[in-house]
């Protein structure tokens, strides 16, 4: 080894090192998280200053979906030609300049603009993120740093929708969405002290300069040459996604359940809560002081329950996690329609339908929230993985879009009450999926996935 390397093992201090890169690459989950939540509680400050329609706001909601969906297919070129550190800091300085324009906009259509400039950021961070995570982090706590990046979100979450209940007293929505410019700082000068992937390093031909990295963040000359040794064979294997796509039937296959999973994750109408709480709970009677309030408290319980899936889907499996959390949702969005349906007159009666719409939000975060994300990096063969993650990751920005746009124009086409009946129905029919086509792949390897799928078994049993 070169004595270069030798000096930054000796001088390394492995564990904060690791803790410390991981932390600031998750910290791109809370500005995706605090993008999602801010909107909510300021749209309708925003409707009120602008004089805009229902329609107009849904196009202020969810043109982040379109811009994220477009980010995150550029990622995929700024991660691979500029590096993971350089596209994470690219999606840094977009987040801070969406932010400024967002509490600058003049009207409708300028804040449109602004939250697509927002949006590509988003898509940006959440396709690198998670890459540079899975290339820096240890094997022994890779599972735990990335679920670390989803809990990023769900507390980015809370962290707008209490910044929002904050300045909700004086109806100032232009701090509403300029102050997340801050932590959008905060994240830039972080990632100037990351190290560049040493995987991605690899790629280049920078052999040295990625032992150099491994050194500071392992702290063990052995380690280091395995884990060197290990990336360089798996570069060996190259990607050929699109050509296994126009060839091989059970690739499609893998690659369809994967958007499939995630239009489920989007049609549970998880996004219907986060985008317009304070709506819903308009709805249910609430004046704008307790709608904020409630809608933080809906930050608090997703980010609360998103921990059991932590502890769980280890232990019971995806599947049995799935059903009981589609189970919830089916039932919780039942609920919340019924009780609009018959008509909300008392303080109990508010306070029974608020319980059951939290209810809804543990259902989504134990199951759809972050099983869905590893039932799609699982069921994906190693050659075509790169693709299969990108259809999938496209499909779930797609769907994310059709619900924002469309939430309030089915409360004033359809009604509140069938609105959430349509949502109740969906989640049923996703526990019939769940049986027909998804595999349990609890304590199966990759491989062994892999082998199942392209022999032709049934999509459920790949992971037997």
């Amino acid at each position: 080894m070169d004595v270069s390397v030798k000096k930054q093992v000796e001088a390394a201090h492995p564990k904060a090192a690791i803790v410390t890169t991981c932390i600031l690459a998750a910290l791109a989950g809370l500005m995706f998280g605090l993008d999602i939540g801010v909107i909510s509680g300021a749209q309708q400050f925003i409707q009120k200053d602008f004089g805009a329609t229902d329609s107009m706001i849904e196009w202020v909601v969810s043109v982040m979906t379109i811009g994220a969906a477009i980010g995150a297919l550029a990622a995929g070129w700024t991660s691979a030609a500029l590096g993971r550190k350089r596209s994470l800091l690219i999606g840094a300085v977009l987040f801070i300049g969406g932010s400024l324009f967002c509490a600058m906009a003049w009207n409708a259509e300028s804040l449109i603009a602004a939250r697509l400039v927002l949006g590509l950021a988003i898509g940006i961070a959440t396709f690198t993120a998670p890459l540079y995570l899975a290339e820096v982090a240890p094997e022994r706590i890779r599972g735990a740093m990335i679920s670390t990046y989803q809990l990023m979100i769900t507390i980015g979450i809370l962290l707008a929708f209490l910044s929002d209940t904050a300045f909700s007293s004086t109806g100032n929505w232009r701090w509403m969405l300029g102050i997340i410019a801050v932590p959008g700082a905060l994240f830039m000068v972080g990632l100037f002290f990351l190290p560049d992937s040493p995987r991605w390093l690899l790629l280049r031909g920078r052999r040295e300069d990625a032992q150099i990295v491994l050194a500071k963040l392992r702290g063990d000359e052995q380690v280091v040459a395995k884990e060197i040794a290990d990336i360089e064979d798996s570069l060996k294997t190259k990607q050929h996604g699109w050509s296994m796509f126009r060839e091989n039937p059970n690739f499609r296959r893998s690659v369809g359940l994967g958007m499939l999973l995630q239009a489920m994750q989007q049609f549970t109408g998880m996004n219907v809560v986060m985008y317009y709480a304070p709506r819903i709970f308009q709805e249910m009677g609430y004046d704008t002081k307790a709608q904020m309030w409630f809608t933080a408290a809906v930050g608090l319980t997703n980010v609360l329950a998103t921990l059991i899936a932590f502890a769980l889907v280890d232990r019971l499996g995806r599947k049995p996690i799935l059903y009981a959390g589609f189970t919830m949702m089916a039932v919780g969005l039942g609920v919340v329609g019924t009780m609009m349906g018959m008509g909300i007159h008392s303080h109990g009666e508010q306070i029974f339908t608020v319980g059951m719409l939290l209810f809804f939000i543990v259902g989504f975060a134990m199951s759809a929230g972050p099983l869905i994300w590893t039932l799609c990096s699982e069921v994906q063969p190693l050659k075509g993985r790169d693709f299969g993650i990108a259809a999938s990751t496209c499909m779930n920005w797609a769907t994310n879009f059709v619900v924002a746009v469309t939430f309030l124009s089915l409360l004033s086409g359809i009604g509140n009450a069938q609105t959430f009946w349509l949502y109740a129905v969906l989640n049923a029919v996703f526990i019939v999926l769940t049986a027909w086509l998804v595999p349990e792949t609890k304590g199966v390897t990759l491989e062994q996935i892999e082998r199942n799928l392209m022999s032709g078994k049934p999509l459920r049993k790949i992971g037997s």
